[in-house]
């Protein structure tokens, strides 16, 4: 029998729906991840263009901007709360083993998330109610609130790759506990800057894609090319960054967590000369199959020569390494990640040159259909990291202190089956409902922006400001609880 077979055969029946009811709802909690993170500073530093110009477009789409942040974060809480519960759920015994040491990271979230909550709704209440310049800086702490928020979960996953911070007793306990060695470990930075960027990124390039859609369907007004055109310079800027922040984590990948480096590039036995593998697949034997081979590029990658040592699979016992099947899953996400985030730059620079020459956004429809497509394939680009970072970690859930197999609930399959259809069912109600209400939000915007331009008789509805007059529409025209109408603009959000 191979022997991922036989390590499959002696895991708990309750192993796997726990690793797949955890890996659904991470999954579908961090596409909502970015824009938690940093829509709040793209939407300030829209905000803060429209004060400094006094452009009633920018203004226009900060504010509309806010509101798609305040439905996003409400149902970001909701998939929040469900991780959080399932931690001690489906894990108990690293949670029970653990807590004490890498705990504080889930306390801080929590905290950040409740100063998030309070700094929305100021945010929100604000418009129209409060000076423009007490408004805008009463809404300054919210990236930093949405930063610390990330700060907690980063660092206690950063915990789980490089432990630290305490010693164990005779019976394995840990005791001695150094808050500060387990916050600060030797992957937090990495992660953490590399996971900041990326969701910045992200961000950007998915709320940029909204509106090259509309550019690709003819809306050329200046409130669609505003609303692409700062959140993708930002997203413009931060791709090259990233991708130095990707190589500078894969390095330290390689000095804190060898083995993980060697799943990820599918490396079975430590030796220099190492070929790198796009693709590919591992087999039992070690044997890589199709994938395209680069003679002595891994080595090279990991330590900038040819004649760097890469430490292999075999290091290891067959129960302290990913599978084969496993290194396969997390080589592949790793490559797709960062096949994407090439391809990202490449449209960054697209962008600057043009910008650069002509001082002008780019005019040609290739460019706008592949900025549409960088939103998701952005998203597409952080579910693979997370993937390449957990499954490139197995069979540790705490890296060389406890297997997964051993923190495992012990609550029957079955069971937890049925809480994975139950959750599942949950959240195709919840993401559909969201969906729902961005296109209601969109629909009456429009509507409003229609009916302002046949009320001022021009075809450029970008007249009312939201520290202004509401703009005169006529009774019963836009719903009362719209909270963009009687402003202007087009395709949203």
């Amino acid at each position: 029998m191979p022997t991922s077979l036989h390590l499959l055969a002696d895991a708990p029946a309750q192993l796997l729906p726990a690793r797949e009811l955890m890996a659904f709802t991470l999954a579908s909690h961090i596409i909502l991840v970015p824009l938690g993170v940093a829509f709040p500073l793209i939407t300030l530093v829209m905000h803060y263009r429209g004060l400094r110009r006094k452009d009633a477009t920018a203004l226009l789409l900060a504010r509309r901007w806010s509101a798609v942040m305040a439905v996003q974060f409400a149902l970001g809480i909701v998939t929040g709360t469900v991780l959080s519960f399932e931690f001690g759920l489906l894990w108990p015994g690293m949670m029970g083993r653990w807590g004490d040491v890498f705990g504080v990271g889930f306390g801080v979230e929590a905290w950040a998330f409740f100063l998030e909550a309070v700094l929305i709704a100021i945010y929100l209440y604000g418009w129209r109610r409060l000076k423009p310049r007490t408004h805008f800086l009463l809404g300054l702490p919210l990236p930093f609130a949405a930063l610390l928020g990330a700060f907690g979960i980063l660092a206690a996953n950063s915990w789980m790759n490089t432990p630290q911070g305490f010693s164990l007793d005779s019976g394995g306990n840990p005791v001695d506990v150094n808050v500060w060695k387990a916050i600060f470990t030797p992957m937090f930075g990495p992660q953490y800057w590399h996971f900041v960027v990326g969701m910045i990124l992200t961000a950007g390039f998915v709320v940029a894609g909204v509106y090259a859609t509309g550019w690709l369907r003819g809306r050329r007004d200046r409130y669609h090319r505003l609303g692409f055109a700062v959140p993708f310079t930002i997203a413009a800027v931060a791709a090259p960054v990233q991708f130095v922040l990707g190589d500078s984590i894969a390095r330290s990948v390689f000095h804190k967590q060898p083995v993980k480096f060697a799943a990820l590039e599918i490396v079975w036995k430590t030796d220099t000369r190492v070929p790198e593998y796009l693709f590919g697949r591992l087999q039992e034997d070690g044997t890589v199959k199709g994938g395209i081979k680069i003679p002595l590029l891994d080595s090279f990658l990991a330590g900038f020569s040819p004649n760097t040592e890469v430490v292999g699979l075999t290091s290891v016992p067959a129960d302290q390494r990913p599978t084969a099947t496993q290194a396969t899953i997390a080589h592949w996400a790793f490559d797709i990640m960062v096949l994407i985030g090439s391809v990202l730059v490449l449209l960054a620079l697209w962008y600057g040159l043009v910008w650069l020459r002509h001082r002008r956004l780019p005019a040609s429809k290739w460019f706008y259909g592949s900025a549409a497509c960088a939103g998701v394939g952005s998203v597409v680009a952080v579910e693979c990291g997370w993937i390449a970072t957990e499954v490139g970690r197995q069979p540790w859930i705490v890296y060389e202190n406890m297997r997964v197999a051993d923190a495992v609930t012990s609550t029957r399959s079955t069971s937890l089956w049925i809480m994975f259809g139950v959750v599942a069912a949950v959240y195709v109600f919840l993401f559909g409902s969201f969906l729902v209400v961005l296109l209601k939000m969109r629909t009456r915007w429009r509507l409003a922006d229609e009916q302002q331009a046949t009320a001022a008789g021009t075809h450029t509805p970008e007249a009312d400001i939201p520290y202004g007059p509401r703009a005169s529409v006529p009774a019963g025209d836009v719903p009362a609880a719209d909270p963009g109408a009687g402003r202007s603009g087009g395709e949203g959000p």
